[in-house]
Order: C-alpha cells, then structure tokens, then sequence
C-alpha cells in the first residue's frame, strides 16, 4: 500500500456511513458520496449527490411551530446500477455472501475502485469491479465502469443502469421529523437508444436539474443492445440482457452529465445534459485526463515531511477532500464553503466560519480560490446590510449560518437526540462570525499583496463588518469603557446566563479583543488605499467622519473581561460559574464530548458551569501572535495576558465537543509545549478517519478541521506569520520528524520553505525580476529576489546567503 491510497476491507454495515463520506468524489461543482451503486437509502447506505451553491427552502409543522429551513438539495442519484442472473432477484450486499471485500480511495487520480466477489443463494460466485470517478477537469462529467465476471455458472445476466429523482433529504436522523422532499415536477427524456435524461425542479428556489446518462455494455467485447424502461414518475433505466458464462468479463460503462439552470454560459440544462454526455469521451480517457488534472493540483499544494505513513496518508485525505470541495472550478461559481463539504446534509449544507480556517491554506496555494470564496461573502453585503439596519444597527451584519442568499439560516429549535427534546436555538447570536470574515479579508490581501482586491471588495467588506461592531458596542460609562452585550462566543455551550431568560452573554472577551483589532484594522486599511480610491469608497458607503473617530475610540477603549492576573474570562462572569465535576462525569459517561447534551438531558443547563465545548478566549491566540495581541492590548490599556496560563485554564475546561478544537489546541500549544501539541495534532488528524465524534462522520466530513490539519504543517509548525511588514518565520518543528519542505505563493512569488527544528532556509523560485519579499525570524531580516536562499536560526542571530554568508 502506498500513502496515496486509502483501502477498506470488509462490508460492514455498521461502518458504511463513514466510509461513504470519507470515498466522497467531487469537484467543486458537485460531489457523490461513495455509496454502492446498488444500494438505496435505507438506514446502512445513503447515495447522496450534491450541486454546490443548490439550495431550498421547506416548512414543517412541528411541536406547535412553524419551521422554515433552507437545506443544499439531495440531487437525483446518478450512481445506480445493479443485476440479476436469470430470473432472480437484484442484486444487493445484504443478499450476497460476501467472500472478498475492498474499497480503494486513490488519492493521487481521485478515482475510486470497488473490488467484490460474493456468493448468492444458489451458490453461484461471482466477481465485481468497480471504477468510479466525478471529473476534476470537466465538472459536469461523472463515470463509473462496472465489469461483472461469473467464475462457476452460465445464465442471462440482466444489467439495470438508471437515474433516480425519488430521492429526499433524509441522510441525518435528527433532522427526519423536518420536511425532507425538495424535488418536483420530474421529467423523463430518450434522446437516443443509450442516452436518457431526468430533470426536476427544486419545489421553492425553482432551480432546474438534468441528468443525462450514456451507457453501453460489452459482452465478451460485443456491444449489447439497450432498451429503456420507465419504472415510474422520478426514475429511468437503461437495461441490458447478455449470455454469460464462466470467466466471461460483460462491462458497463456509464457516463453522466448533471447541468443546473445556476450554470454560467448555458442555455437550460437538459439540453446541456444532452450535449456534454453525448460528446463526454470513454471512461478510459476521463480517468486518463483525470489523473493529469488532479497531478496539476498535487503539485500546487507539494509537502514533504517524515511523518509516519500513515499520518502522511490522512494529511493526503485531508488535502484531497478540500480540494474536491474547493477546486479550480468554483472561481466561476457563487458558492462559499459548506462546514460537511459536499459529503452529506449534516447542517444542511450551510456555511459557518470555516473560511477562517480554510482561507489561509488556499491563500499561500491557490489564492485565486480564496478570492472566490471571499466573493460569495462579498455578494451577500447587501443582505447583511439589511440584517443590521433591520436589527437598528448600521453597517453589515453577516449570518452565523448561510445558505443560497445570506440570510440567517440558522434553526430557532434543535432536537437533542439524547434527550428527544426540541429546543430554542440561539446560536445565530454568534456575532463573530463578521470578524472571521473580516480577518480573512485582511490576511488574503496581506498574503497576496493583491491590491486591486482590497481596493476592489476587501476595504469595502472590512469597512462594513466594522461598522457593525462599532454600532453593536454601546458606551458604558461607569467604566469609561465600550461594551458589547448580548452575543454567543464561539465556545457555544453558554447562550444566556443562568436563571436568565433572555439569551446572550455580555463581554465576551475573544469577540470584543477582535471587534477592537477590526476597529484598528479598517483604520490602517483606508489608509492604505490609493487618496482617489479612498475618497472613492468614503463616499460610496457614505462614511462620515465622525464613524471613523468612533472605530479609533473602540480601538482603545474596549471593554475586556478579566478574573485573575493575567487571565481573561471567557465572558463577563463566567469565573462566577459553578465548576463541573469533569471526573464524575467522565465515569458515568465515558464520553463527554457533548456535554451540552448530556447536561440537557439530565435537566441541567450547561449555561451554568465552566465549561466549554471548544476553544474560545484561546481563539485570540490561534489568531494573533504574541506580538500582535500585546500590541493590541497594550492600545486598549491592558497588561499582556499570560498565554500558558490561558491555555492550561481553559483547556482544563474544555469538552472538546467540535472537531476544530483538537486543531486550535494544536496550535496554541505548539509554542510552548510541543509534546501535547502532537498529541493534539494527532487526535485532529484522525478525528474523522475514525469517526472519533462516533456517528458523525456519515453525515459528512468536518472540512475545517481537516484542513486545519494542513494548515497546522503549513503555519503552525513552519511558524509562517503573514504580517503588513512581510513574512514572519518562528520555526517549531520537532527536529525528530526530520525536515518538513513545502513550497507556498506569497505575493505571487513562489517560495520553497525547509524547515529542520528551529532552523529553516527559504528558496525564491527563479524568473523574471520581480519586487523583493521581505522575510523576519526573530531579530534576523532579509529581502529576497527571486532565484534566492537565505537561511535563518532560531539560535543564531545571523542570517545568511545561498553561500552560507552573512547577509
């Protein structure tokens, strides 16, 4: 086995869910869940596609509500495809004995391989082969080639090959009491005798979808006449009937195209459909093309380390399912980043804050695809303006949860399945989330030096999100401070206080350090722009003076929450809550990882206990560096905070409820002791490999915690800071994992970065004159041309030359 495949043995029902997402094929446009072709949802497989961007909206009575929610659309299954020999029943896995069982994910071509050889009731044995690929190059293009060999029996073997448009939303359990069926008014076309075509309409957005499938089937290298039979209203099939006898190899190879009525340059879909799967090339050459397509992208985002095989395969997972949801192909397309990836319906396709930890990944390899994620942000301002003028406020007020058009499509109940209650839902008060936004704004441009962005949407977005802030924080002048009330930090478990009825918290302290970084942030920002293009943009937004003064006042006199020498509070009052009992309920339970849950379920309110689900005042120091916060502090009127003492309090704390927080204790961790931190890198990196949150993973992958694994290797550990006065390096890498090499883009010049402990050298690729890049390590600064070497120490003060001589 080599790092670039990922093998599943065995048919385990139990299992199929997380292997199904984990063999998800995408992308970009659309991705396919690696469910068996013959299977339908059914409680152990559930074959989901997903149109990135393709979302609708249903409502549910339910528990005397109305609910409305907006949910990314279950496309019609492409996948199905099964057999019968004779006269007896299809085939499914549940109806075989199994004798051998393989799945390979090949993660270098993005092609995924089922082997089977199984028995069925009369004893007959059979072998399957399986090729499936969603092709990176052509996006609307899928393929799977099945190959059926008989090993001990001859009989007519009839091969079905459909589309089926019966499909619902209804591949997370929590969620099968909500309206569930987003497909209408179903359309079935033969265009020729191997080429058939399903549409149907979503029921509220009214977006159009068409699938057009063609397939032929060669027996013993014969091609097999088809017919087409219409199982009913939703479905087609294309069926084959051959004479088959041992060893005889009958091969179906079925080409799908899938066209929405979003699509740019297309005229309606199913004519699209028609006309890309009629001219698609042979599987063989869509695996071919595959395989140089996915090549490209492998080289852009090139790493080498001396991790184990293991934990190099599951960083090559890692990259391979970012790339299938962020591909080349969405720098042409209105979508934003889904929390599960386009791998299953788990918060039904919405978009959170994950682009704050997949923004900066993209930025130093492909940062023309964080510009496009940052512009389904940018689109959306005027909906966010609204939200804020229609909460009273000024500026732009992003949603904690976004769908097709940016409003807040958060829920305002959720079910607890350990207790079966459905409960109020407040998260939306999560008001960070414009300052994630925000900072990936500003760290694109910082990493990019893309001006014409910042002058173009980035200043504007920035300027916005901070108008917002400023207006949502109110003076309070007993402290002679601003304050910030009512709001839900990231930690989520605490969205009111105890007793209280009314939701939010007050001061929580990672919401109003960032509010005052945003307030400071927008300042230097209008600065930066061009006289003609500031006045420009003052004018457009229509920014008064006076709302500027008011962004430098928040700047330094921001309200921050303390409980002891050095130590932040979480929120105002959080130090008065009560201590939980962690031990006690580590006994009873095991696995406390979503206390919030259990508390709930027990009649307990973790609103009143500290604890946290996931990192939230250690947030501030994934965010910022030392420097920037003490800095940043020291502007406010505040002490530095003692960030060991931060993290070893609120660690103490911390359930460890969200995938994200094994990464953000990672990193905060990696300064100071890095033991822990590969503890912590290690349960980030096979958190969803093995389904650690234990029935999670089929309801999709957790895209930003597998990308902060990456990001860990490509910033954490190489100590890459992007800062306004160039690229700062404060290697960590443990020197018993040998060299870590990678090579990054930083303002458009390609560089190639080794880092061995605390050393590292930094490469310019050679080319054309271009502007220096200034690199800092400690008190050690250079400027770098390209086709040039410096080398820098962590214990040495000198930096030097390709040479070896001081610079």
């Amino acid at each position: 086995m080599t790092v670039w495949r990922m093998v599943f043995q065995g048919f385990d029902p139990d299992d199929e869910g997380r292997r199904e997402a984990l063999c998800t094929l995408g992308n970009g446009y659309f991705a396919t869940r690696g469910a068996a072709p013959e299977s339908v949802a059914d409680g152990v497989h559930y074959p989901g596609t997903y149109v990135a961007g393709c979302f609708n909206r249903l409502t549910t009575d339910l528990a005397g509500h109305r609910l409305e929610d907006e949910s990314i659309v279950n496309a019609p299954n492409w996948l199905p495809v099964t057999f019968r020999i004779d006269h007896d029943p299809w085939f499914t896995l549940e109806r075989a004995e199994i004798v051998e069982a393989e799945q390979e994910l090949d993660l270098q071509r993005g092609i995924l391989i089922r082997r089977l050889r199984f028995r069925d009731h009369r004893r007959r044995t059979t072998r399957l082969v399986q090729h499936r690929l969603v092709h990176l190059a052509h996006p609307h293009l899928a393929g799977l080639h099945t190959t059926l060999q008989p090993e001990d029996w001859s009989g007519t073997v009839t091969v079905r090959s459909g589309l089926d448009g019966t499909v619902a939303n209804s591949g997370v359990a929590r969620y099968r009491d909500l309206a569930a069926h987003h497909l209408i008014d179903h359309h079935i076309t033969e265009a020729s005798p191997e080429l058939a075509v399903l549409d149907a309409l979503t029921s509220q957005s009214h977006v159009r979808l068409a699938l057009a499938q063609r397939n032929r089937l060669l027996a013993d290298d014969s091609l097999q006449p088809t017919r087409v039979t219409d199982l009913g209203e939703g479905r087609v099939d294309h069926e084959f009937a051959a004479e088959a006898t041992p060893d005889m190899q009958i091969q179906l190879e079925k080409v799908v195209s899938l066209h929405t009525s979003r699509d740019p340059a297309s005229t309606e879909p199913v004519s699209e459909a028609i006309d890309s799967a009629r001219d698609a090339p042979g599987f063989d050459e869509l695996c071919r093309t595959q395989a140089i397509a996915w090549s490209r992208l492998h080289h852009q985002f090139s790493t080498t380390t001396s991790l184990s095989e293991p934990a190099r395969r599951t960083l090559l997972l890692h990259r391979f399912h970012l790339l299938q949801t962020a591909s080349p192909t969405i720098t042409d397309l209105d979508v934003g980043l889904p929390a599960r990836g386009l791998h299953g319906e788990a918060y039904r396709g919405h978009v959170f804050w994950d682009e704050l930890f997949v923004l900066p990944v993209l930025d130093l390899r492909l940062p023309r695809l964080s510009r496009a994620l940052l512009r389904y942000r940018y689109r959306r301002l005027p909906r966010a303006r609204r939200a804020a003028r229609q909460a009273g406020l000024t500026g732009a007020m992003f949603p904690w949860q976004s769908g097709s058009n940016g409003r807040e499509e958060s829920p305002s109940w959720h079910l607890n399945p350990r207790s079966g209650h459905w409960l109020p839902d407040h998260t939306h008060l999560q008001r960070h989330v414009g300052l994630a936004i925000a900072h990936s704004a500003r760290h694109h441009h910082l990493a990019t030096g893309d001006d014409d962005y910042l002058s173009s949407e980035g200043a504007e977005l920035i300027c916005e999100i901070a108008r917002f802030f400023s207006a949502l924080a109110t003076y309070d002048r007993s402290r002679d401070r601003y304050v910030i009330r009512g709001v839900v930090g990231p930690d989520e478990y605490h969205t009111a206080y105890p007793g209280n009825d009314e939701p939010g918290i007050n001061n929580n302290a990672y919401t109003n350090i960032m509010a005052a970084w945003l307030c400071a942030t927008a300042t230097q920002v209008l600065r930066e722009l061009p006289d003609q293009r500031r006045r420009e943009l003052i004018d457009q937004i229509d920014l008064r003076r006076h709302e500027m003064d008011r962004w430098d006042r928040l700047a330094h006199r921001m309200f921050v929450p303390f409980h002891d020498q050095g130590l932040l509070s979480q929120f105002e009052g959080y130090h008065r809550l009560a201590e939980l009992d962690w031990d006690a309920y580590r006994r009873r339970y095991g696995d406390i990882q979503r206390l919030d849950r259990i508390l709930e379920a027990e009649g307990d309110d973790p609103n009143r206990y500290q604890v946290s689900k996931q990192a939230d005042v250690l947030m501030l120091f994934y965010l910022l560096s030392a420097e920037e916060l003490e800095e940043l502090l020291g502007r406010l009127g505040y002490p530095m905070v003692d960030i060991p003492g931060n993290v070893e309090h609120y660690l103490a704390r911390t359930s460890h409820g969200s995938t994200l927080s094994a990464v953000v204790h990672a990193w905060v961790l990696a300064r100071g002791d890095r033991p822990r931190a590969l503890e912590f890198f290690d349960k980030a990196l096979f958190s969803d490999l093995h389904d650690t949150q234990h029935g999670t993973m089929a309801e999709g992958i957790h895209l930003a915690a597998m990308t902060g694994t990456l990001d860990l290797v490509q910033r954490c550990f190489t100590g890459i800071e992007i800062r306004p006065d160039g690229l700062h390096l404060n290697p960590q890498w443990p020197t018993d994992l040998g060299p870590l090499e990678l090579t990054v883009r930083y303002h458009g010049l390609p560089l190639t970065i080794r880092v061995t402990g605390r050393a590292v050298a930094v490469r310019t690729a050679p080319g054309p004159p271009a502007p220096t890049i200034t690199c800092v390590c400690g008190p050690q600064r250079t400027h770098l041309r390209p086709g040039e070497t410096a080398r820098f120490s962590m214990d040495a003060t000198p930096a030097t030359d390709s040479a070896g001589e001081p610079l």
